[in-house]
Parts: C-alpha cells; sequence; structure tokens
C-alpha cells in the first residue's frame, strides 16, 4: 500500500514537546506527513493539532512494546511505508523528582548511581530506540530513501568527554551520559548492518538545549538547538554512520 498522497512519511518519537516537536514541525511544513509519537496520546493530539495540516498524533511509549508494536500497524495500515525514523524520546534521569540539574549530575556519580535509575533511564534511551527501530525496520523497507536519526548528545562521545580539556568531563555519568554513549553504538550497529540495504543511520546532539530534560537550564534556545537534528532530519541524501553536533561533526 503507498501513502495515499505520495508525501514523504516520518515517525517522530516523544515529538510533543522539546527538541522531537521542533523537529515535528519542521517536517510537517516540508511536505512530510508526520506521526507525532507520544507516551499520552492526549498531549500527541495536542501537539499535532498546533502543527497543523500532515501532523498526525499516534500513541507510543517507547518502553512498552504493545504501543511499539501498535504504533508500527497503524502506520503500515494508513501509510504502507515509513521514509524517516527520528528516535528522539529520551529522558534525563529517573530518581527523585524535583532535583536540580547539578543534584541529578552528583547523584548520577558511578559510585553511588541507583541500579533502578539507571534501568529506568536506559530502557527508555537504549533499549527504547532499538525496540521502536527494529518494529519500523519492515516499514523503512518499503520506502527507496529511507533514514534513521537517533537524537543523542555530546556528553556520549568517549573521544570528547575523555579529553582533559573538556568542560563536561565531570558531568560523565552512569545514568543519562553513559546511555547516550551507548546509543551512540547501537546507531552505528544499525548504520553498519543497514548499509548494504541503503538505509541511512545517524547520531546528532543538540547541544546544550534548555528543554524539560534539563529542567530548562540549557544555554541554547529550542529553536537553536533544534536546527542540527533538523538538517540531519531533512537531508535525504547525506552520509550514513555519522555523528554531529551544532557545531558539525562530533567524535565518538
Amino acid at each position: 500500500m503507498e501513502s495515499a498522497n505520495n508525501h514523504p512519511v516520518a515517525l517522530v518519537t516523544g515529538a510533543n514537546q522539546g527538541v522531537g516537536n521542533q523537529i515535528a514541525k519542521a517536517l510537517a511544513a516540508n511536505g512530510y506527513i508526520v506521526y507525532v509519537g507520544s507516551r499520552n496520546l492526549a498531549n500527541g493530539e495536542k501537539a499535532a493539532r498546533e502543527i497543523g495540516a500532515g501532523a498526525h498524533a499516534i500513541h507510543l511509549d517507547v518502553t512498552q512494546q504493545s504501543t511499539v508494536s501498535s504504533a508500527a500497524a497503524y502506520i503500515e495500515k494508513e501509510q504502507g511505508r515509513l521514509d524517516l525514523l527520528v528516535n528522539n524520546a529520551g529522558i534525563s534521569h529517573a530518581g527523585k523528582p524535583g532535583r536540580t540539574l547539578e543534584e541529578v549530575m552528583a547523584d548520577s556519580r558511578p559510585s553511588i548511581a541507583s541500579l533502578d535509575e539507571i534501568r529506568a533511564v536506559w530502557e527508555t534511551n537504549v533499549f527504547g530506540v532499538i525496540a521502536v527501530t527494529q518494529a519500523m525496520l519492515p516499514l523503512l523497507r518499503k520506502s527507496s530513501a529511507a533514514r534513521i536519526v537517533n537524537v543523542s548528545s555530546g556528553l556520549g562521545s568517549l573521544t570528547w568527554i575523555s579529553d582533559p580539556n573538556c568542560w563536561a568531563r565531570e558531568h560523565f555519568g552512569v545514568v543519562y551520559a553513559a546511555s547516550k554513549t551507548a546509543l551512540n553504538a547501537v546507531t552505528l550497529a544499525f548504520a553498519l548492518e543497514l548499509e548494504k540495504e541503503n538505509i541511512k543511520v545517524n547520531a546528532t546532539s543538540p547541544g546544550f538545549t534548555a528543554t524539560a530534560l534539563n529542567n530548562f537550564q540549557g544555554t541554547d534556545s529550542l529553536e537553536v538547538g533544534s536546527r542540527e537534528p533538523i538538517r540531519v532530519a531533512l537531508e535525504t541524501d547525506g552520509p550514513t554512520a555519522g555523528f554531529t553536533g551544532p557545531d558539525g561533526p562530533l567524535p565518538w
């Protein structure tokens, strides 16, 4: 089954707010049929209405396989294929609410980090990405120009973070930062396997953007932080197995 109006079809997870919402807006503005993935369907429906034509809410909790499978089945029924998957859904912590960014980072030190919190964050940031990608691959394989974009973080770069001069070195913990390192490895693994099928897989970092992820303590505006993820998402003829940020290529 082909998409009714032959517009490119995209799914963005965690698209009801933040960077994911900005990506969904840009895709819709560029003629995409965009599925706005949201754990809470009502929030997704509100976001889709605000985005306007071409945006459709879809219930998708990346940690719940039933919603992942249902979302894939729904998109297949409606469109018959998927041209772009943006794995944007992510969380920075899962412990005691109301903590400042500094407190969250202090609590993520490997010597004291809660295993329950580590598992919860990795369930979304790592295993959720694998689950959604696996579920959507049959639909991506029906596209003539399939791409997968994983929203990562510069904190996931082992090369950068291991540099003694790196300002973020002290913030590398086992909860969020290490989950993004694992996500980068997952990105490369999918890129290497899918390269022969001409399915492009890349990771991109929004930089230190002010979102709910960091209690809005980021230094970049949502518009600035979204530029690179939007660029990568819209790039139909770009490379594969890349990792970029606001200032260009990032080292793995």
